[in-house]
C-alpha cells in the first residue's frame, strides 16, 4: 500500500495535480519510518552496552569471586555458599535466585524495575553458565585468595559503573535493597551494604574464619568503590557564585555549559552591601569548565560548591515553562 501511494505520489508530482496534502502525508510517512528506525537503533545499542557490561561482571565472578570461594556482596556470592547444600552449578542458582527476587521485587514495589534491570538479571548467570561450559576445570588466575577477592572488586566495579551509567543494574541485590527502602524507609546505598554484609556473614556456615573476613572486606572496599568511584560520578555540584563579572559569568553558563542558573540578591554582612549571587548546578565535567573560566575571570571570587544527590526539574527539551497564576 505504501509502495502504491509513493507510485501515486511520484505521478501527481510530473503531472503537477501533487496537493499540499499530499506533501505533508507523505512527508510524515517518512517521519514515521525515522523515527522508527532511530529506535529501534537506539534500543539495539542501548542492548549492546548492557551486554558487554553484563559480561565483564560475569567475567568478574567465574574468574575471580568463585576461585576465591568469597561471598562478596552479591546473589552470585550468596549461590556459592548455597552450592555446598544444593547440587547445582553457580549460575544455575544465581537464575532461580534472581528470577525469585524478580518476582518479589514486581509484587512488592511495582514496574519499578524496568527491562534493563529484567534483561541483566537472566543475561548475568547465563553468561556465568557459558563460561562455565567454557572451562570446565578452571581453577584460578592468580591462585591466590585474597588477590582473587581484590581482583573481583575492582573488576566489577567497571561493569557496575557501565550498567549504572546507563540507569541500569545486574538486579540481584539491587532489588532486595529496593525491596528494603521501600518498606524500612532505608537508604538504598545502606540497604545494599547491609544484605551484602548479611551474605558476607553467612559464608561462615561453609567456610573458614580466613574466608569470612575476606567476604566482609570485600563487602565493604566494594561499597567504597562503589560510593565514592561510581555514584561520586553522577552527583551534581550546586556552585554559588558572588562576582562583580556576574554578566560574563552569566553568558557563559548559558551559552557554552548550556546550562541554567538563578540569581538571587544578597547582602554582605561586614559592609551592608548588596550583591547579585548566581547560583547553577552542574555536572562534572561542566563544573571543571566553570572553575577553569573562574580562574581566568576571576580568580578572587567567592564560590561555594554543594553536592546535589537527586534533582527533579522540566527537561529543556520541552517547551519552556510559565509561571503565572493561571498556568501552574
Amino acid at each position: 500500500m505504501i509502495i502504491a501511494y509513493y507510485q501515486d505520489s511520484y505521478k501527481q508530482i510530473l503531472s503537477g495535480k501533487y496537493h499540499k496534502k499530499h506533501h505533508c502525508l507523505l512527508e510524515h510517512t517518512f517521519s514515521l519510518k525515522y523515527n522508527h528506525n532511530m529506535k529501534i537503533t537506539t534500543v539495539a545499542r542501548e542492548l549492546l552496552i548492557l551486554t558487554f557490561a553484563t559480561a565483564i561482571i560475569a567475567a568478574a565472578v567465574f574468574f575471580f569471586l568463585i576461585p576465591s570461594r568469597a561471598s562478596i556482596s552479591s546473589i552470585s556470592g550468596l549461590a556459592i555458599i548455597l552450592r555446598n547444600f544444593i547440587p547445582l552449578q553457580v549460575s544455575t542458582i544465581t537464575l532461580i535466585l534472581n528470577i525469585v527476587l524478580l518476582i518479589a521485587g514486581f509484587l512488592t514495589c511495582g514496574l519499578e524495575f524496568g527491562y534493563k534491570t529484567v534483561y541483566t538479571s537472566i543475561l548475568l548467570p547465563l553468561l556465568i553458565g557459558l563460561f562455565e561450559i567454557i572451562f570446565p576445570d578452571f581453577t584460578s588466575l592468580t591462585n591466590d585468595q585474597v588477590l582473587d577477592a581484590v581482583c573481583y572488586v575492582f573488576s566489577v566495579s567497571i561493569g557496575l559503573a557501565i550498567l549504572f551509567n546507563r540507569n541500569a543494574s545486574s538486579g540481584g541485590l539491587d532489588i532486595v535493597a529496593k525491596i528494603i527502602n521501600r518498606y524500612f524507609h532505608t537508604d538504598l546505598g545502606r540497604a545494599l551494604f547491609l544484605s551484602g554484609l548479611c551474605i558476607a556473614f553467612s559464608s561462615a556456615l561453609v567456610s573458614d574464619s580466613k574466608t569470612v573476613i575476606i567476604s566482609v572486606l570485600g563487602t565493604y572496599f566494594n561499597g567504597l568503590v562503589v560510593d565514592n568511584f561510581i555514584f561520586d560520578q553522577n552527583l551534581k555540584r550546586r556552585v554559588c557564585i558572588v562576582s562583580p563579572f556576574e554578566e560574563e559569568i552569566r553568558e557563559y553558563i548559558l551559552h557554552e555549559l548550556h546550562s541554567g542558573a538563578t540569581i538571587y540578591k544578597a547582602i554582605g554582612a561586614y559592609h551592608m552591601d548588596e550583591h547579585n549571587e548566581i547560583i547553577t548546578i552542574v555536572d562534572k565535567s561542566e563544573f571543571q569548565k566553570l572553575m577553569s573560566f573562574m580562574s581566568k575571570t576571576d580568580p578572587q571570587a567567592f564560590i561555594t560548591v554543594y553536592k546535589v544527590s537527586n534533582m527533579q526539574y522540566r527537561s529543556k527539551m520541552l517547551p519552556e515553562r510559565i509561571f503565572s497564576k493561571g498556568n501552574r
